[in-house]
C-alpha cells in the first residue's frame, strides 16, 4: 500500500542528528523538550533513516505542544503506522479533524488495515476515495493482488503509473504482478528498469560493489533506499532465478544489494539468504530460518520452508511440536498437515489430490494451444510434483532405514503417475530395485539417468554409476560395465591433463563397489519455496 508521507531529500546533517540522538550528546538535544524546531528537524531525520519509532516520539512531543498544526497529527499517526503499531496509529488517525486531512485519514486507516491484514475494511475505506484518485487505484491494486486477482492487480498498477509516472514501488507491483502470473520475462523487465534507475539516480547506494568483491560500509536503511525499491527487486529477481534453478544468478542477486549489515537486513532478505545458501552454510540457514520465527512478523513461506528443510536434512527439531499456530497460519496446505513423520500418508493425499487437478489443467491447456498458459501450467504442475516427491522420500527413507525394501517400493509405485518422469524419483525408484537384487528393473531407471549425463559422465553421482556397473555384471551384461568404466576412466584423465591437482575418485569408488555388498544410497530432492 501506498505511504502518505511527504519525500524528503537525504542529506548529512539528518545522519549527523541522529548520531547525536544515539550518543546523547545534551548541547544539541538538552532544548529539545521544548523547542518546535528542534522537535520538528528531529522528527525529520528520525522518519528519514527509518526510526520510525523515535519518529512517532518526536512527533507525539509537537502534537502535545502544537496542537493547532494539523501536520504533526498527520506525521505522528504515519510515524505509528511506519513504526508497525497499527492500533495506536489507528487511533492518532481519529485526531486529524482538520476537513483537509480527511482524505489523508481515509488513506491512512485504510493502509492500516490492509497491514492488519482487514482486506474487506481498507476495501471500504479506499471506497470513500474519489475513482479517479491514484492512491485509490494503486491501492485497488494491492487488494486485488491480495485476492489472486493478478491480472486485474496489473492493469490497476498499469492505470496508476499513467497517472503518477514512474515510480519505483509501483515498478515492481507490476513485477511482482507479472512473477505471480509466472511470465518470469515481464517480471524481469521491470525489475531490470528499478535496478537501472536505481543505478544512475543512487550511485551512493554502491549496488554490485559486494559481487565485484569490494569491501565497502554498509549503506543503512534510510528512506532512499526504501523509495528506490531496490531490495524489493533483488528480492524478486532472486525469487525469479532460483524457481528457474538458476542457482548462481539468484546469489548474485542478492550480493547485488546495496550493501547493510546483518543486523539492518529485513525479514525477506534474510530469508532469501537462508535459502539459497543451504546447501553450503545448512547451519547458518537453519539458525536464520529458526530466528525470523522469533520475530513478531515473517515471510509467511518461513516455517513451511523450515519444516521442508527440517525434513530433507532429517534434522529433529521441538518446532514440529512446538509450531502448532504457525502451521495453522503461516504453512501452505501441504506443510499445514505436517504434524509429524507418522502422517506423511495422509500429506500424499492431500498432494496427490492436488496434483491430479493441476495435470487434468494441464491437458485442458495444451487443448489451448496457449503458450503462456501452457508454460504456467506446467510450472505450477512442476511445483507441487517437487513438494509430494520431499513428502513422498522422508515417508519412504522410514521404511529404508528399516530395511523394508518392499515397503518403500509399493510407496513409489502408489506415486507413478505422478512422478514418472521425475529424475529424484526414478533415481531412487533405481536404488530400491538394486537392493532387492532386481538389477533388470534398476538398469531401466538407472542407464536413462546415465546416458542423460554421458558426454559429462563425472557429473552422475559415483554411486549411481557403480550400481549400474554392478547391475550390468549380475545381468550378464559385462561389456556394457566395461565400456562405462572406460568412459569414466577416459574423463578423468582428461580432468587430470587439464587440472593436475583436482582429485576425482569415481573410478576408484566404482571398482570398489563391484568387489563389495551394494552401497546404500539414497537421494534427497530439492525443494524449498521462498519468494520476497
Amino acid at each position: 500500500m501506498s505511504a502518505f508521507c511527504a519525500q524528503t531529500s537525504s542529506g548529512e546533517l539528518c545522519v549527523f542528528l541522529y548520531r547525536c540522538a544515539s550518543a546523547g550528546h545534551s548541547l544539541l538535544l538538552s532544548p529539545v523538550s521544548q523547542s518546535r524546531a528542534a522537535l520538528s528537524l528531529l522528527g525529520f531525520c528520525y522518519y528519514h533513516i527509518q526510526d520510525f519509532t523515535n519518529a512517532a516520539e518526536c512527533y507525539e512531543q509537537l502534537t502535545q505542544l502544537h496542537p493547532e498544526v494539523e501536520e504533526y497529527k498527520v506525521y505522528y499517526a504515519q510515524s505509528l503506522y511506519k513504526a508497525g503499531a497499527y492500533p495506536e496509529a489507528t487511533k492518532a488517525s481519529f485526531a486529524l479533524d482538520n476537513p483537509s486531512s480527511q482524505t489523508k485519514m481515509v488513506k491512512l486507516q485504510a493502509c492500516i488495515k490492509y497491514c492488519e491484514e482487514d482486506y474487506s475494511a481498507a476495501k471500504s475505506l479506499l471506497e470513500q476515495l474519489p475513482p479517479d484518485d491514484p492512491d485509490y487505484v494503486y491501492n485497488m491494486g494491492c487488494l486485488l493482488y491480495q485476492d489472486g486477482k493478478y491480472e486485474e492487480a496489473c492493469r490497476k498498477f498499469m492505470s496508476a503509473m499513467q497517472v503518477l509516472g514512474y515510480v519505483p514501488a509501483l515498478s515492481y507491483n507490476i513485477a511482482l504482478t507479472y512473477y505471480s502470473l509466472k511470465n518470469h520475462n515481464q517480471a524481469l523487465k521491470y525489475i531490470g528498469e528499478i535496478i537501472d534507475r536505481g543505478i544512475k539516480e543512487h550511485p551512493e547506494l554502491s549496488v554490485g560493489m559486494t559481487t565485484e568483491g569490494i569491501d565497502i560500509h554498509s549503506v543503512g536503511n534510510t528512506l532512499v533506499l526504501h523509495q528506490s525499491a531496490l531490495i524489493e527487486a533483488f528480492n524478486l529477481k532472486a525469487a525469479i532465478n532460483y524457481e528457474l534453478k538458476n542457482l548462481k544468478t539468484a546469489q548474485e542477486a542478492l550480493t547485488d544489494m546495496p550493501p547493510r549489515s546483518d543486523e539492518e537486513l529485513d525479514p525477506v532478505t534474510l530469508h532469501n539468504q537462508a535459502l539459497l545458501n543451504m546447501d553450503t552454510k545448512p547451519s547458518e540457514g537453519f539458525e536464520k530460518l529458526a530466528f525470523l520465527l522469533q520475530q513478531p512478523s515473517f515471510p509467511p513461506v518461513t516455517f513451511g520452508n523450515l519444516l521442508l528443510l527440517y525434513c530433507k536434512h532429517e534434522v529433529s527439531s521441538s518446532i514440529l511440536s512446538e509450531g502448532d499456530q504457525l502451521h495453522i497460519r503461516h504453512v501452505s496446505l501441504p506443510a499445514f498437515f505436517f504434524q509429524a513423520f507418522r502422517k506423511f500418508e495422509e500429506m500424499n493425499g492431500k498432494l496427490a489430490e492436488q496434483l491430479r487437478k493441476l495435470s487434468k489443467q494441464l491437458q485442458e491447456t495444451r487443448l489451448t494451444r496457449d503458450e503462456e498458459l501452457l508454460k504456467k501450467a506446467v510450472q505450477d504442475f512442476e511445483l507441487m510434483q517437487e513438494k509430494y516427491i520431499v513428502v513422498l522420500m522422508a515417508q519412504a527413507k522410514i521404511y529404508w532405514n528399516r530395511e523394508n525394501f518392499q515397503m518403500v517400493e509399493k510407496i513409489f509405485r502408489k506415486s507413478v503417475d505422478y512422478c514418472n518422469d521425475n529424475d529424484t524419483w526414478k533415481l531412487n525408484v533405481a536404488h530400491v530395485l538394486f537392493m532387492q537384487n532386481k538389477y533388470k528393473e534398476a538398469i531401466g531407471f538407472y542407464e536413462p539417468i546415465v546416458k542423460k549425463h554421458y558426454d559429462n559422465i563425472l557429473n552422475v553421482s559415483a554411486v549411481v554409476l557403480a550400481n549400474l556397473c554392478v547391475s550390468y555384471i549380475m545381468t550378464s551384461q559385462n561389456e556394457e560395465a566395461e565400456e562405462l568404466m572406460r568412459k569414466i576412466e577416459k574423463e578423468e584423465e582428461q580432468i587430470s591433463y587439464d587440472d593436475p591437482d583436482k582429485k576425482v575418485f569415481h573410478l576408484c569408488i566404482v571398482n570398489l563397489v563391484i568387489g563389495e555388498p551394494p552401497i546404500r544410497a539414497w537421494c534427497w530432492c530439492k525443494w524449498c519455496k521462498g519468494r520476497g
